[in-house]
Order: C-alpha cells, then sequence, then structure tokens
C-alpha cells in the first residue's frame, strides 16, 4: 500500500449561502456548516484510502467567524495523519467578500473517520507523508490528539502517552 500526501486527498467545496440556511441572525446555521464540513471530510478520506469511509468523530470545530447570508463559502480538507483503520481529517472554511474577493479564514475543525469495506469492517488505509510545514505541524499534533483521546476514552494508560508526556516535560 503506497503512501500518500495531504494533497493528494485535498478536497475544495465552494458554495454561497443562501436564505434558506440561515439563523434569525441572517448567518449560517451552525449545522449546516457541519454538514458541509463532514462532506468535504469524507470526500479527502475517501480518496486517501479509497474505501467507503464513515465519520468516527468530530474532534474539534471552531466557529470563529459568522458566515453571512450571501457569502461565499469554501470548506478546505485535506488528511492530515493516518493510523491504522482511521484518518484525521483537517478542515479549513474561508469566506470571501464578493467585492474585493479577499478570503478570510472563518473556522476550522478536525474529523476522525474510519475506513471500511462493503460489509462495514475496518481496512487499513495508506500512511501520511506531509511536505509543507503547516502539514508535518498537523501530522505531528494528530499523534498528541489520538493519545488524549485515547486516554480520555480509559483505552490508552497514562504511561503509554508518550507523545502528551513529552509535551508537558
Amino acid at each position: 500500500m503506497q503512501a500518500k500526501t495531504p494533497e493528494q486527498s485535498k478536497t475544495i467545496l465552494t458554495d454561497i449561502v443562501l436564505p434558506g440556511e440561515t439563523n434569525h441572525l441572517n448567518n449560517l446555521f451552525g449545522g449546516e456548516l457541519l454538514a458541509r464540513m463532514d462532506r468535504a471530510a469524507s470526500i479527502a478520506a475517501n480518496r486517501h484510502s479509497r474505501h467507503i469511509v464513515v465519520t468516527a468523530s468530530v474532534n474539534h470545530v471552531a466557529f470563529t467567524k459568522a458566515v453571512p447570508l450571501g457569502s461565499v463559502v469554501t470548506v478546505e480538507a485535506k488528511v492530515s495523519r493516518a493510523f491504522n483503520t482511521s484518518m484525521e481529517v483537517f478542515i479549513d472554511v474561508w469566506i470571501e467578500d464578493r467585492n474585493s474577493g479577499v478570503r478570510t479564514k472563518a473556522n476550522d475543525g478536525i474529523y476522525t473517520f474510519v475506513a471500511v469495506d462493503d460489509t462495514g469492517k475496518p481496512v487499513v488505509v495508506p500512511e501520511v507523508i506531509p511536505e509543507t510545514d503547516l502539514e508535518k505541524q498537523r501530522f505531528d499534533a494528530a499523534l498528541r490528539r489520538k493519545q488524549l483521546s485515547l486516554l480520555l476514552s480509559g483505552k490508552m494508560k497514562p504511561h503509554e502517552a508518550t507523545e502528551l508526556k513529552a509535551f508537558f516535560e
């Protein structure tokens, strides 16, 4: 199984915010944004694994800026790290000023997907080879996030979380 770069999984979804997708303040519903992020991330995970993928967890979402009615929204997703059968996908959300074309980062998130076969059984996925500085940072941080998740769920003992221990030493 050949390793892949994050760029090979890159997925970009661009759309406009319509009135039926907004709240009383004329901003995009958070749930609508989460769905768009999930779609982009699932395509990225599928591109990386070339298998059916299922959302295992939404690890982090930051709603930093409201996304106003009429905004052009771009959701960019890339696999940041692969483990045995799971993949962490980092998602960046951008809003574009319709007049100037200036893009501003509005939100981001980290989702985890598991690749499965036709029967729903998890399958092994290719490794990730990060290339850019940002990809390398996200790759390294993914292991810490995974260890923290396993530690909090009781699936890992504190002394086994070597990446977390090193972070605090």
